[in-house]
This record gives structure tokens, sequence and C-alpha cells, in this order.
């Protein structure tokens, strides 16, 4: 068991009636309440009294609501259990169940624990949990503070994340927003994500913290985020790691609601512990569901005493292209460059790719060890490329390889639900260097993230790459 806290808390008597209905004192929103909630929940059992402390305040902030989890239920005035069938969302297994084997309280902790059984079939079955403070603990604007321990594991997909009360306002997601303050990969345990969803179409931004050593799910850790009219920021134990600023919302080909829209109403914090879907994969083998638990410390909401709503929407900031035009920076590799995404290059390994890259000779030399199982397993990406509207682009670059294999290229968009601007594109590498060219018409929104990636995860090949004299140029 983890060192207990020093101060547990419950809300006063004059914070709890103003978290009950939904409002707050910093801002007002009559648009942000809703009749009906987003699906079936159901109240856990009566929550024995909890200790009527003090949580610890915050310079700047005002507590808003918070909960300890100090007594031995769930406290169904802040909390409810969502029920939810498998396959709900995201192609996830698991079903969110009220069971007091999947959400409970123990020792100071809300415990969310996924369990695997088997159907009627013999098939896995996959139960796990899912609370929302839905209608009941709703704000606009404020820090959310969640202190939590991760599981790790194949296909296990814990997040702390805040959904609008009322989707209707902006229409349905993602026009309606959606801010996710934690979520980690079971598979990746030393890496958390930090996510807004917005617009239509679809369009997100992402930051990503990486622990310097070890896994998040060795110990407890606070996830926050400071939300506020106009910016939202993202932390891991106070670090920042990640500010977005420039969102949208609102029908395709039509003008855009007025920003902040929409990220300017009421959300609530929901916690859950899903099991597989479309970006963690299922679990196999080696998962350990003994330990599959998300364990929450603490919730805690603060909020300044007041906001300014007057907000506007900054200019989109492209970066320049170098002297000779190029919108690739260091692209004929004159420069080292620690390809870790702090300077211009990143060379990036998931889903079993294994490998290393280096700069060598006006050269970016790639080495595999293991292509993994996506295309992605292996990757070397240029981020922040600038591409606007109407324009046409050309890429080029030389390439070969130790033995013939083939290499996807393609100039993808990570903010807008990675659309492609170039698409994905095979190409066959020989072992001389042969040049290849591309035009492609960006007839998207402007963005400043576009992002070239060359992709040499399973291809059928470990054979190692070489890239020299990229470039990227606007042709018209």
């Amino acid at each position: 068991m983890k060192a207990r806290k020093h101060i547990a808390t419950i809300m006063t008597s004059i914070l709890l009636s103003a978290a009950l209905s939904g409002c707050n004192s910093a801002v007002s929103n009559s648009e942000g309440s809703a009749s009906a909630a987003p699906g079936p929940s159901v109240q856990p059992s009566v929550a024995s009294e909890q200790p009527a402390t003090q949580t610890p305040s915050l310079d700047g902030y005002n507590l808003l609501w918070s909960d300890e989890f100090d007594g031995n239920t769930l406290n169904p005035d802040l909390w409810n259990v969502e029920l939810r069938q498998p396959g709900w969302t995201n192609e996830e297994l698991q079903e969110y169940t009220d069971s007091a084997d999947n959400v409970f309280v123990r020792d100071g902790d809300l415990v969310i624990k996924a369990i695997k059984t088997e159907d009627e079939n013999g098939n896995p079955y996959y139960t796990s949990g899912k609370v929302t403070g839905f209608g009941k603990t709703d704000f606009m604007y404020g820090k959310v503070v969640v202190r939590a321990k991760v599981p790790e594991g194949q296909g296990l997909w814990p997040a702390v994340w805040m959904m609008p009360t009322d989707e209707r306002l902006y229409g349905s997601w993602p026009k309606c927003g959606e801010i996710d303050i934690m979520e980690v990969l079971g598979n990746q345990p030393n890496i958390a994500y930090g996510t807004i969803h917005y617009g239509n179409p679809h369009a997100q931004q992402q930051g990503i913290y990486t622990l310097a050593s070890g896994s998040l799910a060795d110990d407890f850790h606070d996830y926050s985020v400071e939300w506020e009219p106009g910016e939202i920021r993202y932390y891991v134990d106070d670090e920042l790691y990640y500010t977005v600023n420039d969102w949208f919302t609102g029908e395709e080909g039509g003008d855009d609601v007025p920003y902040p829209a929409p990220f300017n109403q009421n959300f609530y914090v929901q916690m859950n512990l899903a099991v597989g879907g479309t970006w963690p994969g299922n679990p196999d083998a080696t998962t350990d569901f003994d330990n599959a638990e998300l364990q929450i410390d603490y919730v805690r909401v603060y909020q300044k005493p007041e906001y300014d709503t007057n907000v506007t929407k900054p200019p989109m900031v492209f970066r320049d292209p170098t002297e000779d035009g190029n919108l690739i920076y260091n692209g004929d590799f004159s420069e080292q460059d620690s390809l870790d995404g702090t300077s211009n290059w990143n060379f990036l390994l998931f889903e079993g790719g294994e490998g290393s890259a280096r700069i060598s000779d006006n050269e970016m030399v790639i080495d595999s060890t293991s292509e993994g199982t996506e295309q992605y397993s292996v990757q070397l990406v240029q981020p922040d490329l600038p591409m606007e509207k109407g324009k046409t682009y050309r890429l080029t670059f030389d390439a070969c390889a130790a033995e013939d294999r083939k290499m996807i290229v393609c100039v993808s968009a990570p903010k807008m639900d990675w659309i492609r601007y170039l698409p994905d594109t095979s190409l066959d590498l020989t072992t001389d260097y042969q040049t290849y060219s591309y035009d492609f018409t960006m007839n998207d929104r402007d963005d400043n993230a576009g992002r070239l990636e060359f992709n040499m995860g399973a291809q059928g090949s470990t054979a190692q790459i070489k890239i020299k004299n990229v470039r990227i140029e606007v042709v018209e």
C-alpha cells in the first residue's frame, strides 16, 4: 500500500452545493445544462461518510470540489457508475459494470479493475469500470488534478478525461469537444498522452509526456490540466509538457462557431479502464489481469476567482522555409540531430519495432532489428510543416537500401485526424540510390503542423535504409 496522504477532504456544504448545481462563481454558462445523461448509469451503494477535513489549497485558486476517496465506498453525491456493453466505442472489448469487483474503494483509493473471464462459449470476456461526474460535479474552467497509478500490460487503456454536459450545444462528437487529461497505453507505460478533440472535420492536438526512466505504473503521479478561456495546459507531476490554444469547431464546409467554442461550456470528469480497442490493441498472453487496476488517490478541481472570457483565437503561425525554399529543415543532413523530436527530425519506434537511426556523411541511416507489426513501427518524421490550402507541393528525396525492399512515404496531418495530404505511397528501394518525386495539392484547412513520414515497419524486411537530399517546396 502506498504511503497514506496526510490531508483528506470532503467538500464544504457551499462547495458541494455549487458543484451539484453545475455552476461556479467565476463564470456563468446558461447554455451548459442538459436534461439527459449520455448513456445509462447507476448509483453505487450508499457511501459511508468521509472525514470532514481540508484539501490542500492552491495559490491563485479556490477549491471547487474534490474527492480523496477516504470513505469505504464511492460517494454517490459526486459520481455515477456508467454501464456499457462491449464494443460501445473504439472497438473496445470490455463491458462496463457496476459490480463491486470492477469499481470499489480500497485503502483510500478508488480502484477500477479490469477482469478477464469466459463467456458461455469459452471465449475471453472482459469487464471493467467507468465513473463519471455527469450532472453532479460539472464545471467550466479550472485546474483538474488527478493522482493515479496506472496498470501496465498489452491491451490495457486507462484514461482520465472530460466531456461536455450538453453534447447538443455545438453538435455531436467531435464538434462538442473532448479534453483528455491522461491516457496511457499499457504496453508503453512510460508515456502519457494529453489530447483535445474538436471540430468538424474531426481535429485533435496531442501532447506526449515521456518518463525519464522507469514506468508510470511503478508509482502514483499527478496528471493535471489547466483549462482557461483560450488555452489548455497539460502537466505531469507539475511539469508543463503541452499547451494548446488554436482549436475550432463548426460544420464541415460552413463557418466556424466563434472561438473559444467548443471549450466554453460545462464539462465533467470521467475515469475508466478500457480493454482492447483500436488504439492499444487487444490483450495477449502477457497481460496480467491480476494487477489490471487503475488506482485513483484523489480528484481535485480548483478555479481561479475569475477568468477573462474576452479572448481571440491566435493567428496561425507558419514556419518559414529555408533560404532556398525548402520546407524541410536539415534536409541535406549537414547537421547532427538528436532525432528525439527536440530538433528537426524524430526517429520513432512503435508496436514491436526496434532499431536506431543516425546522421553520417550527409545521409540519414536507419538500421532496423525488428520491423514490428505496423508500417509506422519504424518511422522517421519531420513535424510542423506549413501546409496551406490551395497550394501544390513537391516532395523529393534520394533513398536506397542494403537489399531490395519497400518503404512508405506520406505527408500526414496529426492535428486533423491523421488525414493524408500526400497519400501513403509505397516505393521500391534498391541497392542504388534513386530519386523519388511526388506532387500533391493541399485542399483542406490551413495547417501549420503537417508531418513528413518515412515508414519502414512491417514491410517484410529489416534491411538498412539510407535517405538524403529531402526537400518539400511549393510549386504553385
